[in-house]
């Protein structure tokens, strides 16, 4: 079911149509971005192949929408589009009610702006790529979006870097970093995915997040909300068990500003992180021990789920692996048949996970620590690992 928006918006936000052979449509939604929206728009513009090859202008296009700005972006963003004709840019302004006036709501207007033009060219398969008006996609990556999702996946999450991460900030930065990306390493040894193997990150967010029309449609569209819209959307995504490839190939740099435009955001988590610096505090997370044993059992469960209509009897399998994860038997067993995806039944065990007896006997401990004994954990592993 979609999203009945508060207000009235225009249903057709850019007139131009489409050409008739776009493959891939990115949106970029703006507010007060004057001061480096020509290098978000170059970046854009000047995309080339593996070989360096400038890509054809007819592969993809580019749908800006500014809202609510007091600054120059619209004239900035109309200008350059007369500079370079050539270039794929439409570009539209609108003025949104106070209760609407947020990134989610923006985004949302895009992404199905982006949905209605692939439809009218007859075209369910074009990809609709989000980015933002502070970021500046790497020369290779439309390409490495259409390899990606050329290979049979429906989504695909670039690698997020920030540009000039302030300083108090940095050390808690770069932790969040490896205990994530040690976690993705460890996933993929435990619980493989063929979608997305290993190497690859850990991110599918607003910067760089690429979606089949097909499964935007089909995860309920990103929703108008007023912060962690793409946050949300990843876990529909995830949710509906699509195939999510987070490429090492696909990157963006982006912004690491402390004043952000939204409540909670990247911005905020970067304040957050400089305030633990000064009361020399630390992130708590899971600890190693409790992330093996919860990815193995994650593995042995969907493992079941796909034979879960088959003659085989899960049961004793299913009381197993509750025992291990401090569940209730009825409840999982009752979950584990009565969910659509193997995501949606996850979600739920995860949430139950952390408000259970799990969480109290895995309790977490001071990141630098954890990621100590993942570095051990990984060096003590087969080569081919």
């Amino acid at each position: 079911m979609l999203t009945k928006f508060a207000h009235n918006y225009p249903s057709v936000l850019f007139t131009e149509p489409p050409h008739s052979e776009v493959k891939l449509m990115v949106i970029v939604p703006v507010k007060n971005e004057e001061d480096g929206l020509i290098l978000t728009l170059n970046a854009l513009r000047l995309q080339v192949d593996a070989n360096g090859e400038q890509l054809d202008e007819s592969v993809y296009e580019v749908l800006l929408l500014v809202n609510n700005s007091t600054d120059q972006t619209h004239h900035l963003a109309t200008q350059y589009q007369r500079s370079f004709p050539e270039f794929k840019l439409h570009v539209a302004v609108i003025e949104l009610q106070k209760t609407d006036a947020h990134v989610g709501m923006v985004r949302r207007l895009l992404m199905d702006e982006a949905y209605e033009r692939f439809k009218s060219i007859g075209k369910p398969e074009g990809i609709i790529v989000s980015t933002d008006g502070d970021s500046q996609v790497d020369q290779h990556w439309v390409h490495y979006i259409l390899k990606e999702i050329s290979q049979g996946n429906d989504v695909v999450g670039g690698r997020i870097l920030p540009k000039n991460t302030p300083q108090l900030s940095k050390i808690h930065h770069l932790r969040d970093v490896s205990y994530r990306y040690h976690l993705s390493r460890l996933e993929s040894i435990l619980d493989p995915c063929m979608a997305d193997p290993w190497p690859r990150h850990f991110q599918c967010y607003g910067p760089s997040l690429a979606v089949t029309c097909a499964i935007y449609d089909k995860a309920g569209r990103i929703p108008p909300i007023p912060y962690l819209e793409d946050e949300e959307f990843r876990k529909a995504l995830y949710r509906i068990d699509a195939k999510v490839r987070k490429s090492p190939k696909v990157k963006v740099y982006t912004s690491a500003r402390l004043a952000g435009k939204v409540e909670f955001g990247f911005s905020v988590q970067l304040q957050q992180w400089g305030n633990m610096t000064l009361e020399n505090q630390q992130q708590h997370v899971e600890p190693l021990s409790a992330l093996i044993k919860k990815t193995t059992l994650k593995g042995e469960l969907r493992k079941m789920w796909r034979s879960r209509h088959d003659a085989a009897d899960h049961r004793l399998q299913l009381l197993n692996v509750s025992k291990k994860l401090l569940l209730d038997d009825a409840w999982l067993k009752g979950k584990f048949y009565a969910c659509q995806y193997f995501g949606e039944l996850w979600e739920l065990v995860e949430t139950e996970l952390e408000q259970g007896k799990w969480r109290k006997q895995n309790a977490l401990q001071p990141i630098s620590e954890v990621i100590k004994t993942f570095r051990k954990y990984f060096s003590e592993l087969p080569i081919a690992s």
